[in-house]
């Protein structure tokens, strides 16, 4: 996908005067950079302190262990999947190379590759993620663990290779801050975990070619941060790298100012992308996560060189943590609301550990867990590592008696019922800045899961670059447990990551403290001059859940979208259909009985236009069943939809 000069006019609109300064002045300097990049300062002298406490790697459960050096293993048979494409080249990786589509991104300078444009660089994802180097912290920790130099032999080869193949400023892992600051913490953790092993040393501070590295990227970070509409997930991840860097490589001449400088970024940022409520207000969970990995991190590195961090640092990752704690199912699954990349900041782990479970007891590690919060039985090596540098308590706030179930600032509302019934309302802002980059539209949407299996699902997001048609149906109206009018979105999109328009909702009503009956009420403008109203009530006594929507306004094309999760079978018939899944090998079932006003359809993995489709994960996508009713708005009475559980 390349960008028309329209889009780069839509973009320019929704950024404000001091935005389009900084830009400008940072195309001044990629115009000066594009000489021969200096060498950087000489270093003598160097040494790593930031080193695990005695003892922390014993304190790791055997079964982590045992995951992670099972995916350590596979990764040194040169295996791994990134977005759903298996990769069997990692023994010895061309950095460059896009296994997807085939293709090898082109050489030159960093700020003229069109990395945009699958026809010449291939996807860029499928080149980034690699680089990011997480895979090495893996290994790096299964060395840590087992003492076994194989592992980490294959990271120093590894390291070394990368450092030849991307000098400073050329190609495209020069690019993009948030790769440069993930990589840069990665970079840290796998010091650290070698740490036992004799050539740590001559691998990084003995280096002349990693110093040279991570003093451009850090110099790259100071110069090009990410600004106005764009400083959403990215600036933390800038931050977090170069308050990590600074922190355990502080070896230059410009570590005390690249740290403080950054460690203002973070606290300003972190404060920015939240919520009071602490959630993330770009309302995309997945970031949500990814923000609080970054911010844990940073934290832990600052901790650990004796910096000050700033309280209300902690502050907005406690918030953070008491809301996943809030918002997730049965299961410990958030909710699956906005755009979602499978990014994370710091992955020791191998497949098979819950990333959620995993952050909430690292959270109860740091900060505490309070008494409503869910059990968490999983084991990870990332908690124990984290634990072990971040300095506890600390904090004097007060912290939510019970659990939440309405978030006021950002529009969500958990309703919960018997049978483990779950249900997520969507009242909030459309997104997070101007151009609102990683929200879907969808206004008044729903989930309901039963004992955590998607039942009325978010179907995902699968893509960001190269097929714009499924990127916008995944982000579509239609695309998500909303209403539809005239075949038009909510909100107007103006490109892959760009609204123009963005639909404003409200939530007029919201009771969780009935025993019997939650409710919920809300509506938005996204259809001016109609008004979309949407009334949700879970009932404990029928284990159901009853939606009615209301158009106010002149008559219209309406369509009703119910997605189904991919474990749900449906027998349409007429305007009811009957629900069956397996869940823990036994039978669960449902009835869906829909407004019989609309005509009903069954749509399943469809690609011309693209429907009934569900993505677990960035980059795979599996057929599911949608069913779409259509018709005419009737002001004089609504659509009523009710999900009655059986047993």
């Amino acid at each position: 996908m390349t960008m028309s000069a329209g889009w780069y006019l839509r973009r320019l609109s929704r950024m404000g005067p001091r935005e389009v300064g900084g830009r400008v002045g940072d195309a001044v300097r990629r115009r000066r950079w594009r000489s021969a990049p200096p060498d950087g300062p000489v270093v003598t002298g160097a040494r790593f302190t930031a080193v695990l406490p005695a003892g922390t790697i014993a304190a790791v459960p055997p079964d982590a262990v045992k995951r992670l050096l099972a995916e350590a293993d596979r990764l040194m048979a040169g295996h791994a999947e990134y977005f759903g494409v298996h990769r069997d080249d990692l023994a010895d990786p061309d950095w460059w190379y896009d296994p997807k589509t085939g293709r090898r991104a082109p050489a030159g300078y960093a700020f003229d590759v069109p990395y945009r444009s699958e026809d010449a660089v291939g996807d860029i994802k499928q080149i980034w993620e690699p680089s990011r180097h997480q895979y090495l912290t893996v290994l790096a920790a299964a060395y840590a663990v087992t003492g076994d130099d194989r592992y980490a032999e294959r990271v120093a080869g590894h390291l070394r290779s990368w450092w030849a193949a991307n000098p400073p400023l050329h190609g495209v892992h020069w690019i993009s801050g948030i790769e440069l600051g993930i990589r840069l913490l990665s970079w840290v953790w796998i010091r650290r975990l070698l740490d036992g092993w004799p050539g740590a040393a001559a691998l990084f501070e003995d280096n002349p070619v990693a110093l040279r590295q991570i003093w451009h990227h850090q110099r790259w970070l100071a110069a090009f941060p990410s600004r106005g509409s764009s400083a959403n997930n990215h600036v933390i991840a800038e931050a977090a790298g170069q308050v990590a860097a600074a922190c355990a490589f502080g070896w230059f001449p410009s570590s005390a100012r690249w740290r403080a400088d950054a460690l203002r970024s973070l606290q300003r940022h972190l404060s920015a992308n939240t919520f009071a409520s602490g959630l993330n207000r770009e309302l995309a969970t997945e970031y949500h996560g990814l923000v609080l990995e970054l911010g844990l991190a940073a934290v832990a590195e600052a901790d650990t060189a004796g910096v000050p961090v700033p309280a209300s640092v902690r502050l907005v990752l406690l918030r953070m943590t008491d809301a996943l704690a809030a918002v997730v199912d049965s299961r410990l699954r958030p909710p699956r609301q906005g755009d979602a990349d499978d990014g994370h900041g710091l992955v020791v782990d191998g497949a098979g550990t819950d990333r959620w479970a995993s952050l909430l007891a690292t959270g109860e590690a740091v900060f505490g867990r309070l008494a409503w919060w869910p059990d968490v039985n999983g084991t990870d090596v990332r908690t124990p590592l984290l634990a072990a540098l971040i300095k506890p308590g600390g904090l004097s706030v007060t912290r939510p008696e019970n659990r939440p179930a309405h978030f006021a600032d950002a529009g969500m509302t958990i309703l919960r019922g018997p049978g483990e019934i779950w249900c997520r309302c969507d009242g909030g802002p459309h997104g997070f800045l101007s151009i609102a980059a990683h929200a879907h539209a969808d206004a008044l949407s729903v989930e309901v899961r039963h004992d955590g299996v998607d039942v009325l699902a978010d179907p995902g997001t699968y893509c960001y670059h190269g097929q714009p048609e499924w990127r916008q149906y995944f982000r579509s109206t239609l695309g998500h447990n909303t209403l539809r009018l005239d075949g038009a979105d909510q909100s107007v999109s103006g490109g892959p990551f760009l609204w123009t328009r963005q639909a404003r909702s409200r939530v007029l009503a919201v009771d969780t403290s009935d025993a019997e009956v939650a409710r919920w009420c809300a509506e938005h403008d996204g259809y001016r001059p109609c008004v979309h109203r949407r009334r949700v009530e879970l009932s404990a006594a029928g284990q159901e859940v009853r939606v009615v929507d209301e158009v106010r306004g002149p008559r219209r094309a309406v369509q009703l979208a119910f997605h189904l999760g991919p474990a749900i079978a449906a027998h349409l018939v007429g305007s009811r259909a009957a629900l069956t899944w397996t869940r823990d090998g036994e039978d669960r079932s449902a009835v869906l009985d829909l407004p019989g006003q609309l005509s009903w359809r069954a749509h399943r993995g469809e690609t011309d236009p693209p429907l009934g489709w569900y993505s677990a994960g960035f980059g795979r996508k599996e057929p599911a069943t949608t069913l779409v009713g259509t018709g005419f708005t009737d002001g004089r009475q609504g659509f009523t939809t009710v999900l009655g559980f059986r047993g």
